[in-house]
């Protein structure tokens, strides 16, 4: 019998879609996507695309993967034949995460002052967060304004979706306006600091000035004056 071969830390997470003997190897995890999400391999049909290398050329790894996310390697042909690698982030969660523009009064938008560890640094953005299995847009929706600002939406208006970074992540983000009363107790256990509630045209100055520069509140605001619900 072979022997397990060592598996780097990071995926002791696998769960048990992936193998629980935890003798998976970086290239074995990724085959075995390859065959219970063959949608994320997909190539659609035309001329001009990035394909995905198959065997008989060495594919790809899973770099790491966790409840929230999977990052893959992938053995990639690009449109002039050249062979290269590419990096994209994915995530297992079925339901796609939400950001929320909350709207309170006569044409104020609130905003939440939110320190990302990606940055690090502080950043004025909306509320938002990942889907939770099980629960539609809306639901999830209300759900992460009520975590986060503390206010229950009395209406929720859909502004579409966004695909935040095509250049690397794979994942799709609803957006939604959201009618409120008053702003109650943040999150700060997520590194909420404060909220501000300004007008809805402050905050476009905010966006255009680079005082905002979190892609979702600026695709929302957008989304939303065009929707018009910009006062």
């Amino acid at each position: 019998m072979t022997p397990a071969v060592p598996i780097p830390a990071s995926l002791l997470a696998l769960p048990a879609t992936v193998g629980d003997r935890m003798d998976h190897t970086p290239e074995s995890a990724y085959a075995h996507l390859r065959d219970v999400r063959p949608g994320w391999f997909l190539t659609p049909p035309g001329e001009g695309s990035i394909n995905i290398a198959r065997w008989p050329t060495p594919e790809g790894r899973v770099i790491h993967r966790d409840q929230w996310w999977i990052l893959l390697q992938d053995a990639v042909v690009f449109p002039d034949g050249t062979p290269g690698r590419y990096l994209r982030m994915l995530t297992p969660l079925t339901e796609p995460g939400v950001a929320i523009l909350p709207l309170v009064g006569e044409g104020s938008v609130v905003l939440i002052e939110h320190f990302r560890h990606a940055t690090r640094s502080w950043h004025w953005e909306i509320p938002r967060g990942g889907g939770t299995a099980g629960l539609g847009g809306e639901e999830n929706a209300a759900k992460e304004c009520q975590e986060e600002i503390g206010a229950p939406p009395r209406e929720l208006i859909s502004l579409g979706t966004l695909h935040p970074d095509t250049g690397i992540l794979a994942s799709e983000v609803e957006l939604f306006a959201a009618r409120i009363d008053a702003v109650g107790d943040l999150e700060s256990g997520e590194g909420i600091r404060r909220a501000r509630t300004v007008p809805f045209a402050e905050a476009e100055q905010m966006a255009e000035s680079g005082r905002i520069t979190d892609a979702f509140t600026i695709a929302a605001l957008f989304r939303a004056r065009r929707a018009g619900l910009a006062v």
